[in-house]
Parts: structure tokens; C-alpha cells; sequence
């Protein structure tokens, strides 16, 4: 298991762990792809990301907003997501529950988020259904990791950052560059 999480809040440096690699990419991203993130600034994120995937392997979990409604206009496979989600436990439980039956109708073979909380239940959930996680912490906190990835870190298979500086908030990431 790859274990992952932020380090303390004065930035110790990168900590290498010969035993817990980050996996790599192209064996992580293969296969059925679950696609999940707020709308807005975490869906512009992930979009580039599209071409790595088939219109058909790909799934998209975001909220009902005009952003998302243009952005994923021409997808085949949407779910809409419950929000807001911040300081929401009901839109918490109902995503969670979605997350759930989402996962065991359709077995994707890797999660891939840029945050928000509505990627929470998936990383969770993703190791009782065999998927892969991969977590893209968003290009605009570089100086203090954000509260999704600090949770999600854990369960992420592969963590992977926008910006060198970032490397420090976690352990065993990858800088990918920008992504926009």
C-alpha cells in the first residue's frame, strides 16, 4: 500500500521512502476512468486530461453548474454530484452514497480528482473495488497543502503536484507542471 500524507506545517523536505515508491504512472493510468471534482477552477483542471482516455472509458462526477454544463457538453457518460459540499454533512452522506453505488455498478479501474470534498468518499471507497486513485493537488496552493488533498493523500496511489514548490507538502509526489 502507498501510503501518503502532508508533512508537519514547518515544510520538513522531501522525505524519500525506498519501500513506498509512488507507482507509476502508466500503471496507474490505464483501464476505465472516473473523472471527479468540483465545477469551476477543479474541472478546468482536469480537462486536459481527457486526451489520455477514451470518450468511452471516461466518466465524469461534478457538480450541475453552467460551467460544467459547457465544459462536458460533448461527454458521453456525466453524473451530477450533490452540493455545496463545504460544511455540508447531508451533501456529504448523499455523495458518499453515490460514490457507493457508482463504484459497484461501474468497477473503474482509476479515480482521478484535482478536489474538491466531493472526492473524499471515492478515495475511501476506492479500495474496497480494486480502483486506483490518483490526486492532482490544484496549481493555485503552493504555499500550504489544501484540505482535500490532506485528506485524500492517504488513499492516493499516486500523488501528483503542479509546481516544485509543492513537492515539499507532501510525501512521495510527482510535479507534473501546470496542467492549464
Amino acid at each position: 500500500m502507498f501510503r501518503r500524507g502532508p508533512v508537519s506545517a514547518e515544510r520538513a523536505p522531501l522525505q524519500q521512502h525506498p519501500q513506498e515508491q509512488p507507482a507509476p504512472v502508466d500503471e496507474v493510468l490505464s483501464g476505465r476512468v472516473f473523472f471527479v471534482g468540483s465545477s469551476g477552477g477543479h474541472l478546468a483542471q482536469m480537462m486536459p486530461l481527457t486526451q489520455l482516455f477514451s470518450p468511452e472509458h471516461r466518466t465524469w462526477v461534478t457538480f450541475r453548474t453552467g460551467d460544467a454544463l459547457g465544459a462536458l457538453r460533448d461527454e458521453k457518460d456525466v453524473v451530477w454530484a450533490y452540493h455545496p459540499t463545504t460544511r455540508s454533512v447531508r451533501n456529504l452522506l448523499r455523495n458518499a452514497g453515490l460514490a457507493w453505488r457508482l463504484l459497484r455498478e461501474r468497477r473503474p479501474d482509476v479515480i482521478i480528482s484535482t478536489g474538491a470534498a466531493v472526492a473524499f468518499p471515492y478515495f475511501v471507497l476506492s479500495r474496497l473495488f480494486g480502483a486506483r486513485t490518483v490526486y492532482i493537488e490544484v496549481y493555485d496552493r503552493v504555499d500550504s497543502p489544501t484540505l482535500t488533498a490532506r485528506l485524500c493523500s492517504p488513499f492516493a496511489d499516486l500523488m501528483l503536484v503542479q509546481w516544485d514548490e509543492q513537492r515539499a507538502l507532501y510525501r512521495d509526489t510527482i510535479a507534473i507542471g501546470p496542467l492549464l
